[in-house]
């Protein structure tokens, strides 16, 4: 019967103890969120960077960019830096 209740996934005093399991889930889930969060503001930024590139083209210049460098970038798939 001792056995039983010291394997139970919690401690005395009744503070709740995760599995080993669950911290990796929830760490997995949180780099997960992480990553497409990087994914979401790159895409966003290449869009941004579009519209300028037609919308004002001369802003390009004034941040120090070329025309073929805007290119490249935009062209980039959203999982690339």
């Amino acid at each position: 019967m001792n056995d039983t209740l010291a394997s139970a996934p919690h401690q005395a005093g009744g503070t709740p103890v995760e599995p080993a399991g669950m911290l990796r889930r929830q760490h997995s889930l949180a780099t997960l969120r992480s990553i497409i969060a990087a994914w979401d503001e790159r895409k966003r930024f290449r869009w941004e960077l579009e519209q300028m590139a037609k919308d004002n083209p001369h802003l390009i210049d004034d941040i120090g960019l070329t025309r073929r460098q805007v290119e490249a970038e935009i062209a980039k798939p959203f999982w690339r830096r």
